[in-house]
This record gives structure tokens, sequence and C-alpha cells, in this order.
């Protein structure tokens, strides 16, 4: 055995001297210390303590949930350079589920985007080589690197699980996180790619700006937003509402994580008609803006159900730059309802539209394809590409029916109108 090993032991035993001597966690992790020295005793090959330990605290945290993870030290740092919005990559959010890497959404301009990925594929394979059991840091890692370099990936899609190749090439991703219209030249149309420190003040500005045209109504569109900043999604909710009221609650295991948040009163649009998009690749800081303005009946929300994630993760740094991002607390919306991810094949995920509208993958595939196309002079789509959910908010919109819909929806009581 290398010399190293007594020492890496005994480093072991003055970590885990918190536990009684009596208890069985004690027993488990002396277990745990007799099974690295078995492997690196008797292993056919040459193994490394380090190792060792790194990929067991991976697997550790790697049970808990989709979300929490190990980082190692290049995976931190790239983490925090992501914070700073902008990086060379292919502009996908990916998490592990079940040993799969799964698209939670990809953002909107970049190149996984522009090919047509879409939430809740899988990826098998990145370059030619299995992604299967790899984390998401590695897998991050490996999609990231020079800009201009091509990266090659094959998702499966579908119930049929069909494979599909797309060769992507890097670009240096500075997410554009708001971009807006008009639509009959009072319905204003926002679509926010995540958020970010910028989100609320951006979109303030557009709504000011088009102020002077008399906007009749607001469509907020966070389909494929896969989250961001919990303060902006609080400052965005804070636009439409008038008074201080009790917005998000979070509760975890410890007294400290449980927090109240409020609006705070005043909302210079509180009186303008909203309709919210959603599908399955909105995700946390955009259920919580859907789901807190449908609970107050403050907006209409209209597609699929979104994706279900609805816990806190807080990143704790460790001293050898290595970084353990852990779930330590759950959102609750204002009427005492969580945000989750059912693992039931048959439930339904995150928040429920007040109105439910059905888009097959290739109509999905087509829009992402053109959508772009919405912030062009003409505005006019091809033929072959019809985005309903957008086209339902302006019907409603267009009969001045939104609050007619919110009051009769029948989503909190577990009753979803079909469409």
């Amino acid at each position: 055995m290398k010399k190293i090993f007594p020492l890496l032991i005994l480093m072991f035993f003055c970590q885990i001297s918190i536990f009684s001597q009596t208890d069985e966690t004690y027993e488990k992790l002396s277990t745990f210390v007799d099974v690295m020295e078995i492997i690196n005793t008797n292993y056919v090959s040459e193994t490394k303590p380090k190792n060792l330990v790194i990929n067991a605290i991976k697997g550790m945290a790697g049970t808990l949930d989709l979300f929490s993870q190990y980082m190692e030290e290049k995976a931190y740092k790239e983490v925090q350079t992501e914070a700073d919005g902008s990086y060379g990559g292919v502009g996908l959010r990916i998490m592990t589920k079940n040993s799969n890497l799964i698209v939670v959404s990809p953002l909107p301009g970049t190149s996984a985007y522009k090919a047509g990925i879409l939430p809740e594929d899988r990826i098998i394979k990145i370059n030619d080589k299995s992604s299967v059991g790899m984390s998401t840091d590695r897998a991050v890692s490996i999609m990231r690197g020079k800009v201009g370099k091509k990266v090659k990936l094959t998702i499966c899609r579908g119930k049929d699980a069909k494979e599909v190749e797309f060769t992507l090439v890097r670009e240096k991703v500075k997410i554009e996180t708001v971009k807006s219209t008009i639509f009959d030249k009072n319905i204003a149309y926002i679509r926010l790619a995540e958020f970010n420190s910028q989100s609320a003040a951006d979109i303030r500005n557009e709504l000011l700006n088009y102020k002077s045209q008399n906007i009749k109504a607001l469509i907020l569109d966070l389909r494929n937003n896969p989250g961001g900043l919990l303060e902006s999604a609080l400052e965005i909710v804070s636009m439409f509402v008038s008074e201080r009221r009790l917005v998000l609650t979070t509760k975890g295991k410890i007294e400290e994580t449980k927090t109240e948040y409020f609006t705070d009163g005043g909302g210079l649009f509180f009186d303008l008609p909203v309709v919210i998009l959603i599908n399955r690749g909105s995700a946390s800081a955009s259920e919580i803006v859907s789901g807190v303005m449908q609970d107050f009946k403050r907006a209409l929300i209209v597609g699929s159900n979104t994706f279900g994630k609805g816990s806190v993760q807080t990143i704790f740094p460790l001293s050898d730059g290595t970084a353990l991002r852990l779930t330590t607390a759950k959102y609750y919306l204002p009427s005492g309802r969580p945000i989750e991810r059912s693992n039931e094949k048959t439930a339904k995920n995150g928040i429920t539209p007040d109105i439910d509208v059905n888009v097959t993958r290739e109509e999905e595939i087509k829009l992402y394809a053109h959508g772009d196309m919405l912030f062009e002079k003409d505005k006019e789509l091809k033929n072959e590409v019809e985005d309903k959910a957008l086209n339902k908010a302006l019907e409603i919109i267009k009969t001045n029916k939104i609050m007619e819909e919110i009051e009769t929806s029948k989503v909190s009581s577990g009753l979803k109108k079909k469409r």
C-alpha cells in the first residue's frame, strides 16, 4: 500500500470524529475506509486514493436529487465564469437523471437552440463517446472550449428512443435575455431567455417604451427559460402587483432556510393584463413567476406543464478549491403548493397552465428553427410554423377575455381546462 494511504485514512477518521462511536454512521464510514484499503491494495490496476475519495463524494451527492452535485475545481470555476454572463459553448442547460444527461433547456439564439435540440432530450454521446454515467460538470467541460470548434452530440428523443445526431459549433455565448416586439399595434410581446441581474430593469424599460403606444396587454414568454436569479423573479412579479404581498416561502431542514419573500408594493404596471407562456423547458425562476402570478390571479398561464424545479441550491465552497452544490430548501408558492418534479410517470410536473396547449415535438422543432422570426419587421412566420400557444394568447387578448379566463380557471382545484 502506498504511504499516502494510511495518512488519508487518518485524515478521514479525523473528519468523521463528529459522529459518536456507537453511531451506525460511524460504523458505515469505517466500512467505507476498509473498502478503500482493499481496493487500493488488491485491485488489478493501479489506483489513486484521492480519485477513489472524489468519486465516492460525487456518488454520495448524486444520490440526493437531480440538482445536488460535487464540483471539482475546474467545474466550480466554470460555474463562476458562467455567472459573468458570457462563455464559449453550445448553449445548453443540462442535468443528470438515472445516469443520463437530460436537456433542461437550450438558450435562445445559441447553436443548440438553432439546431433544434429540445427540453428533455437525452444526450447519449458527446463526440461519439458514451455520456451514460457522465457528470454534468464533465459534460459541460467537454461541450465548452475554443470558439469555432465543433461538438458532436447524439440525442435520444421521444418514446421510440430515436437517435438524432447534431454537430454544433462552439460560440461565444452572450445571453441576450430580453427581446420584444408589438402585435396589432397595442399588444406587447416580451421573451425572457433567463433571469439575470438586468432582467427586471430590461423588462421595465421595454414596457415604458411601449407605454406611449397605449398597449392593452402583455404577453410574457417564459418558454424554455431555465431560470436564474431569484431576486430577478421577485422584482418582475413586483412590477405587476399594487400591494405588499407574500410571494414565496422557502423551507428546509434547518431553521435558517425558512425565508419569506414579499412584493415591494406599488407595481408600476399593476393594472396591465398579462398572459404568460410556459412549456416543459420553463424551470426554476420561470416557475416562480408563472406560479405566483397564477396564485394571485394576476396573469393567465398558457402552454404546457413546466419542468418542475422547485428547490433551492446553495453552493458551499470547500477549502481545496472544490465546491458542493446542495439542495437546502424547497419553494412554496403563496397558495402553499410546492413546485416539484414528480417521479410518477403519469403525473404532471411543475406549474400546470390555466389553458393547456398541446404542441408536438415536430411542431416544437419548427418553432425553435424560426423562433427569432417573431422579431423581424414583417413578423410573418412561414406557413409550416404555427405557434399555437402564442396564437391562443393573442386570441384571448383580442377578445378581451383575459380576466374571464383567469376567473373561470379550475387549475387550483385540480381540474384543468382542455383546449
